[in-house]
């Protein structure tokens, strides 16, 4: 392989797949990755240490962020999914353009909101309803990517930060959550939204939830099967990144906080068992 230069490049050694999150969240995108890609290397990092990211500054979202990648691409990655939409709005732009370049240039790193704005641009949407943290409404991300791709769409934006929390401490089926979701999807039901996204990789554990609460008329698609589809196809069109299929396929899963509470978590909201599992810090990364 040749650049403009005609100098040599050397090939990437074969790689893994990161997914990061800042918590559990990324494990409802991690799911449908495997089950649509099931025979690759894997890497899960759950940042649980440090969450939620929703109510933290840009700047230390950044920082998060970078130190996660770089764990990461150490581990052997060549391919990261931020599979958080706060970081995806408030740090994938200066991971890529900035951080990238400098460090490591022949790898990638994808966010989480792309993949959905394209899907619901493509749809025969009129209002668009949108739920996510502080972080990733203030941001406007959301926003701007659907609009890039089709002007004419209204979005309707709500902030959910107490969500988060909730799902992680299990709460999924306590009627307090319930009211909480009623209380939060309501503005949105009565701006008639047609369609809404949960900009959040946490919210589709309460998918069948929320899609009672909006009603039948009203598109709640599950992202990480979105997700997983777009990824498929950028494996598809990049095969310069030498992320090869195997067939004894294996799965490393690492967090900042208890392994033990997220291994009991992770294995109910991921659907299977969780067996190699650490504890890392990351911090001084």
């Amino acid at each position: 392989m040749l650049n403009k230069k005609n100098k040599k490049i050397k090939p990437l050694k074969p790689g893994l797949i990161g997914v990061f999150d800042s918590g559990l969240g990324g494990l409802t995108v991690f799911s449908h990755i495997l089950k649509t890609l099931p025979n690759y290397n894997y890497i899960y990092l759950g940042d649980n240490a440090r969450l939620p990211y929703g109510e933290k500054s840009a700047e230390t979202i950044y920082e998060y962020s970078r130190q996660a990648a770089t764990f990461l691409f150490e581990k052997g990655c060549n391919l990261i999914i931020v599979a958080c939409n706060t970081a995806s709005a408030q740090a994938l732009k200066k991971l890529q353009t900035k951080f990238l370049p400098i460090n490591f240039p022949d790898k990638r790193i994808l966010g989480v909101i792309r993949p959905l704005a394209e899907e619901f641009a493509k749809k025969n949407h009129k209002i668009i309803g949108i739920i996510g943290t502080k972080a990733t409404i203030n941001s406007g991300a959301y926003q701007t990517e659907i609009n890039h791709l089709a002007p004419q769409l209204k979005i309707e934006q709500k902030s959910t930060p107490l969500l988060v929390p909730l799902i992680e401490e299990g709460w999924l089926k306590k009627p307090e959550t319930k009211m909480i979701l009623k209380k939060y999807l309501r503005p949105l039901k009565t701006k008639q939204v047609d369609a809404l996204i949960l900009g959040c990789t946490h919210y589709p554990f309460l998918l069948s939830s929320i899609k009672q609460i909006m009603g039948k008329k009203i598109a709640v698609p599950d992202p990480g099967v979105v997700i997983a589809n777009s990824l498929k196809n950028y494996l598809d069109r990049h095969p310069e990144l030498n992320i090869q299929k195997t067939k004894n396929s294996k799965i490393n899963y690492y967090t900042t906080d208890n392994p033990e509470y997220f291994k009991k978590l992770g294995e109910k909201f991921l659907g299977q068992k969780i067996i190699n599992i650490k504890q890392v810090d990351i911090s001084e990364l």
